[in-house]
């Protein structure tokens, strides 16, 4: 949920500060691109160069900045643009009044009053300062701002009390901000299987069948599907490809069959499967242990097909979503619907060597997708992230028709 999202952190001043250190990690970790804005009276609790290191960001604590003689700026409104989310902790007893009230004394309010993205806020004090009814008030109306409590936690205080009033632990914040992410998302709940690369087959010990594929598109299709909320299987042959989400497990395999395997370990719990592998066709049909010495004259390589894992994924389908890959070179429309309808697929997506940017190898891709009822949408040109995005566009109208 947070790959790729710009979060926006403010920071008020209380003791709880010293744990945005360990939040700034996980959000980082989590694949965030973190900023950070904090009170004068933060920065008494927590070390802005610290912060500054972790996050990769200038920390900013002020709306003017004062180098060498000369003066700048910070723009709490491109600040609040750049955020995807904005999380404010810890967030005082004094925070809170000032967010629940419209007061706008420092560039960490000026940022919150321009945020137009979702705020978050995890408040932190003691224990008689959040039960106090102007604190419940503050809270209260916040909610009506369609501001999201991150709900304090009880434990130790600062002031040696226990009980109610703890900032929520990071770890807990972050699992937090994912959950409530994702509440809402097309694919929330569901679990899907992709495919992507090429597969090897080996020869000897140093040498493979293999075709061109980058598995780029496979990947894309991963990120695409976590980031609308979905838990991932990536069944990836060799690539140099690799990616760091914690809703995609990545599989890595070799071979036609270590692929096909790992798709039917999985396939039985699976919402919607794409093939998006460029699966070898054959393998040689014994394997040298010895590296094949060169002779005078020719060699011949004796092949058998590998399994088909589309096809055996279509005859085995219960309430699965399949969708399959064709990549044609001549008579590339019913080579498809003839693909979609043998294998028994809910949808295939074409493309074409001949059409230029298309293909292995590109960063960019032309599909047209077709459906079980043969129902055709082409789509232009793209990059494989937007061709990702038109994809599961088609997949998910279907599966929510």
């Amino acid at each position: 949920m947070l790959s790729g999202k710009n979060i926006l952190l403010g920071i008020s001043g209380g003791i709880a500060a010293y744990k945005t250190t360990f939040l700034v990690r996980l959000l980082i970790k989590a694949g965030a691109q973190v900023k950070i804005v904090m009170t004068q009276s933060a920065s008494s609790f927590v070390s802005p160069l610290t912060l500054s290191t972790l996050s990769k960001n200038p920390v900013l604590l002020d709306f003017v900045n004062q180098e060498d003689g000369s003066l700048s700026w910070n723009n709490h409104v491109e600040l609040g643009l750049w955020a995807d989310v904005m999380l404010i902790a810890p967030a005082s007893a004094n925070t809170l009044s000032k967010m629940a009230n419209g007061t706008c004394d420092n560039l960490l309010l000026a940022t919150y009053l321009s945020a137009k993205c979702p705020v978050y806020f995890a408040p932190a004090m003691d224990l008689d300062m959040y039960k106090h009814p102007s604190t419940k008030s503050s809270l209260e109306k916040l909610s009506t701002f369609g501001n999201i409590m991150i709900p304090a936690e009880s434990g130790e205080l600062a002031s040696g009390l226990y009980g109610e009033g703890r900032m929520a632990e990071p770890e807990n914040m972050l699992a937090f901000l994912q959950t409530d992410l994702a509440k809402g998302l097309p694919l929330t709940g569901k679990k899907v299987l992709i495919t992507a690369g090429p597969t090897h087959e080996a020869i000897d010990p140093v040498r493979f069948l293999g075709n061109r594929s980058s598995g780029t598109m496979g990947f894309e299709l991963a990120k695409k599907a976590a980031n609308l909320g979905a838990k991932v299987i990536l069944v990836s042959g060799p690539t140099h490809l690799d990616i760091d989400k914690n809703s995609i497990q990545l599989i890595r395999v070799t071979s036609a069959q270590e692929m096909y395997e790992a798709c039917h370990n999985y396939y039985a719990d699976i919402d919607v499967a794409i093939c998006a592998a460029a699966v070898a066709d054959y393998r040689p049909k014994s394997i040298a242990t010895e590296k094949v010495k060169k002779k005078e004259g020719d060699m011949f390589l004796a092949l058998e097909r590998t399994p088909d894992i589309l096809r055996s994924l279509g005859e085995n389908k219960e309430n699965q979503f399949l969708v399959g890959f064709a990549l044609e070179t001549q008579n590339e429309l019913e080579n498809a619907k003839g693909k979609l309808k043998k294998k028994h697929l809910d949808g295939i997506v074409l493309n074409s060597l001949k059409d230029d940017g298309a293909g292995f190898g590109s960063t960019t891709n032309k599909i047209t997708f077709i459906d079980k009822n043969f129902e055709i949408k082409t789509f232009g040109l793209k990059t494989k992230s937007e061709v990702a995005s038109d994809i599961w566009e088609e997949i998910i109208s279907r599966i929510h028709a």
